[in-house]
């Protein structure tokens, strides 16, 4: 495995700490670049204040955000993403304002864009022509910024009825949101979900190799660190190295307790 940038997601990794803890304690465990979730569960407009101290958490601690959800609902409630719900649409747009001023400040240009689940009473096509309309407008305000939208399938059975399930699912819409206008799109590789789903993620790596904007990893089953599951990371490095992603890799990985230097020693030091 040659040497590679990293990233810490501060939304599952750190967690035993408040928001404003989170960037300081990644900086102290090595890490110069984090991710977040929405940091705001349920809130698409939170406080100017709150957004501004988030900002300067980062700051202070001396980490670079390299990677933001756009706003998902009320993930700890079950809620994966809004976007395609027709009666949240201004609620998500609201939203982008927020992202933007964020990105504006901190300089993360890469985006995940959560689908959202399939409601009841709206029709299948309906939610994914407002989530085709959604993303554009997402799209359009970060490409201002030179951002790019991710999109992500989850694990089945783990996040209620999200219709992204599999590689050929997001790039599906990865191609509709292209054709719809927006150029900068791309799919999240996650491998934790690509394989609860049945998906070889070395395969899905050769296979979508130029659509690929950003690498998560987390073992499966289980969700824990490298080594605690089936994955063979050693060859997915391998293969991501081959088909020349050169971007960062987050750890985006449930901790077995509180985070300590437990959950990063699988990385030998290769921190940045």
């Amino acid at each position: 495995m040659t040497d590679r940038a990293w990233a810490v997601n501060c939304s599952i990794l750190f967690t035993e700490l408040p928001l404003l803890e989170r960037p300081a304690a990644a900086r102290a465990a090595g890490f110069g670049a984090v991710e977040f979730w929405w940091p705001w569960p349920g809130e698409p407009v939170p406080p100017a204040a709150d957004v501004d101290a988030f900002c300067a958490a980062l700051e202070a601690a001396r980490v670079r955000l390299i990677g933001l959800n756009f706003y998902a609902g009320d993930m700890p409630a079950g809620e994966r993403g809004v976007l395609s719900d027709p009666a949240r649409t201004a609620a998500f747009r609201e939203s982008v304002a927020v992202l933007v001023r964020i990105a504006g400040r901190t300089g993360v240009r890469s985006f995940n864009a959560l689908y959202g689940q399939r409601r009841d009473g709206v029709a299948a096509s309906e939610q994914d022509r407002v989530a085709t309309e959604n993303l554009v407008f997402a799209a359009d305000a970060v490409g201002a910024l030179d951002g790019t939208v991710l999109i992500e399938p989850l694990a089945r059975g783990l996040n209620g009825a999200y219709p992204l399930e599999t590689a050929a699912d997001a790039t599906a819409v990865v191609r509709r949101v292209r054709a719809a206008g927006a150029a900068n799109v791309k799919f999240l590789f996650d491998a934790f979900h690509l394989t609860v789903n049945g998906e070889d993620p070395a395969q899905v790596a050769r296979a979508h190799a130029a659509d690929i904007g950003h690498v998560q990893i987390a073992d499966a089953p289980g969700r824990g660190r490298p080594g605690t599951g089936e994955i063979d990371f050693a060859a997915l490095f391998g293969v991501l190295d081959a088909i020349g992603y050169d971007g960062r890799i987050a750890l985006e990985y449930k901790p077995d307790g509180p985070t300590t230097e437990r959950e990063f020693a699988w990385m030998e030091g290769r921190r940045a």
